[in-house]
């Protein structure tokens, strides 16, 4: 199976040679990757051109935009200006991040994944971040949720569920939306992959209200959006965050914000949350 990547990065001279170094080590190569240098005002693009040199199936495409990092459609503006410039031969469409380091076998095993069963519509590892020396997982989501940093998708799958939508809460309308057509999601504790800036490091205040925004146009109506809060609040160890996402919430209702699904879609959502909760209190 041949796999695409696309990473957009900003400002990220210092990591993203350490990305592609462990790309270009893969046991299975990829056939295409494209980085996105956003605006970057350091040597970025140099980094990336060095290693095309020595590596013809990587690229460059340089994108100006807001130097503000929101999170969610900033990012995901990059990762269409990439794959807009990809053809249309590939089995596996990858977005990752710049500042990854994955094991060599990471690809192969993914592409395992998928070959195992045709109904595997996305699959990923885990990412692990230094704290005092050691590499520990990085915990902020459940274990059956692939982090946007690294998100592999079948073709049909990425087709189905309409691409990557351009704002907060999109790696989690993927998952979704691949629940929804009926696919299944795949995460391989044994892939570990170290994350070298931690998740959020560079979000700004307004970025807070986001999260409770994101919630409100996934559709989860506001008693998910309030456990779903409680509970990341407590993940992140910033209980005052809480009121953050509440207020974002309500803020995106007031305005009436379009929904990132259709009303059918989000009624399926709101379903699959309550199971899943309910599944866990018993």
């Amino acid at each position: 199976m041949k796999y695409y990547i696309v990473i957009p990065a900003h400002n990220e001279q210092d990591l993203i040679g350490l990305t592609l170094q462990s790309l270009v080590s893969q046991t299975v190569l990829p056939s295409k990757v494209v980085v996105v240098n956003d605006n970057s005002t350091d040597k970025t693009e140099e980094v990336v051109l060095s290693f095309a040199k020595e590596n013809p199936y990587i690229s460059v495409v340089n994108k100006t935009s807001d130097a503000i990092h929101m999170p969610g459609s900033k990012v995901i503006q990059a990762f269409q200006k990439g794959f807009e410039t990809l053809d249309s031969d590939y089995d596996i469409i990858v977005k990752i991040d710049g500042d990854l380091i994955f094991p060599p076998n990471y690809f192969e095993t993914i592409i395992k994944h998928f070959e195992s069963d045709s109904k595997v519509g996305m699959a990923g590892g885990f990412c692990y971040i230094d704290k005092n020396g050691e590499w520990v997982l990085e915990n902020l989501t459940d274990k059956d949720h692939i982090r946007g940093a690294l998100k592999a998708y079948r073709k049909e799958t990425y087709q189905q569920i309409g691409g990557l939508r351009p704002a907060m809460g999109w790696d989690t309308v993927d998952e979704l939306l691949c629940k929804y057509y009926d696919w299944k999601i795949i995460t391989d504790e044994s892939l570990h992959v170290k994350h070298l800036k931690p998740t959020g490091a560079n979000y700004n205040k307004t970025a807070r209200y986001k999260q409770g925004e994101a919630f409100y146009t996934l559709g989860y109506g506001f008693w998910i959006t309030a456990i779903a809060s409680a509970k990341l609040a407590m993940m992140k160890k910033k209980p005052f965050l809480f009121l953050d996402y509440i207020k974002g919430f309500m803020k995106a209702k007031s305005a009436k914000t379009p929904l990132l699904v259709t009303p059918e879609q989000a009624k399926f959502i709101r379903n699959y949350r309550l199971q899943k909760m309910k599944k866990k209190l018993i």
